[in-house]
């Protein structure tokens, strides 16, 4: 297939023409690996992109290293769970060290032996083993700052652990490390272009399931920074595992600029239909950059209230908090819960992802890859 398209006119030829190639390698995207029947000639090919009319060249490193990027997130949300485990997607981050992308790869014995309780207590009902991978890009490499700090989601199977979802419910919880997919893709995507920024990004990478040593409702466990968490319902995995990563990339890593991506809440979900992401955060400036990055890069997000009534109800009488107090509200009161993991002087941010990750066929659409590659550029412009 050839698409041959002219310019017009009245707006730069250059970002509509950047604009419709990437739109056109999101829509060419097919993930049929595993189809063993299908014939060679149904298999749709998009072989030739025409700008006749251009008079100046393209830069097209944005243009390929995003429509890379896009393509290697929807891959990975879209591989079944018995095939990319937490060690399988630990491993193909370690892949990427190729790109000058430095991986370390923290396992079970780092994992237990730092005391990271809320990873270990997720991950502990699962016989795959548990990862946190560390992604680190030095773009500016006389510069001993970060500027900015990621963490992803990366619950390569939700099944809700003792708190056993229903069957229809666990049909896609592959795609609940959709969070961490889009924030490897958007670090592939700042090596390919070699962006002049220091970047690090920390995955937890677990599988949420029911053993005979699961954690279970009514278990305290203790997390990274010591404050002790009452488990009420252990398919609220998420905010336990994030309040570990976000706690971690602060005290060793010493990062300032915090932005958490996650398929999170079943509340945000049903919000918004997967048109708008939720936004919650501490810091207008942030938030303000996000925004803007969602307006560039057409992936939406919608602010929503850090209600202080709301972060009340994670009280316990038992323990430091509550993982979860009421059922309304979750997508606020997750931010809440993960905001006392926020050490004082961090400027963060949380985006809610769910209902995002997938189209209405139930494919993974890499959702947030651009986002995060806007707020990349939009944070360098501010700076």
């Amino acid at each position: 297939m050839e698409i041959i398209w002219n310019k017009s006119a009245e707006r730069d030829e250059n970002t509509i023409a950047a604009g419709l190639a990437l739109a056109l390698e999101k829509a060419a995207y097919r993930f049929d690996k595993y189809q063993t029947q299908k014939k060679a000639e149904d298999f749709p090919e998009l072989e030739t992109v025409s700008f006749p009319l251009l008079k100046k060249p393209v830069e097209w490193r944005e243009v390929t290293a995003l429509a890379n990027a896009v393509r290697y997130a929807r891959d990975l949300g879209n591989e079944p769970p018995n095939i990319l485990t937490p060690e399988v997607f630990a491993l193909d981050i370690k892949r990427l060290e190729y790109l000058e992308l430095k991986v370390e790869l923290l396992d079970w014995d780092y994992i237990r032996r730092n005391k990271l309780g809320l990873i270990e207590a997720v991950a502990r009902g699962s016989v795959n083993k548990t990862y946190v991978a560390v992604m680190q890009w030095c773009g500016k490499p006389k510069q001993k700052e970060w500027d900015l700090g990621l963490v992803g989601k990366g619950v390569t199977y939700d099944s809700g652990g003792i708190t056993l979802k229903t069957d229809s419910q666990q049909i896609g919880e592959k795609k609940d490390m959709c969070g961490a997919a889009s924030v490897v893709a958007a670090m592939k995507a700042a090596a390919l272009q070699k962006l002049p920024l220091n970047l690090i990004a920390v995955l937890p990478l677990v599988e949420n399931m029911p053993a005979p040593n699961a954690y279970k409702p009514d278990d305290v466990v203790t997390s990274l920074s010591g404050q002790t968490v009452e488990i009420v319902d252990t398919d609220g995995e998420g905010r336990l595992i994030l309040a570990d990563a976000l706690w971690l990339i602060q005290e060793k890593y010493k990062v300032k600029t915090v932005v958490d991506m996650a398929t999170l809440t079943g509340s945000t979900a049903y919000i918004f239909g997967g048109f708008y992401a939720g936004l919650l955060g501490n810091d207008v400036t942030l938030m303000s950059q996000i925004k803007e990055a969602a307006r560039q890069s057409g992936e939406k997000v919608w602010e929503l209230p850090m209600e202080e009534k709301i972060g009340k109800w994670l009280k316990s009488e038992i323990a430091d908090m509550k993982q979860l107090g009421k059922k309304e509200a979750d997508s606020t009161q997750a931010a809440c819960f993960l905001q006392r993991y926020i050490q004082k002087g961090t400027c963060w941010a949380h985006i809610d992802i769910a209902g995002c990750e997938t189209d209405k066929k139930g494919m993974a659409t890499g959702y947030g890859v651009v986002l995060l590659d806007k707020l990349f550029k939009t944070h360098l412009a501010g700076n």
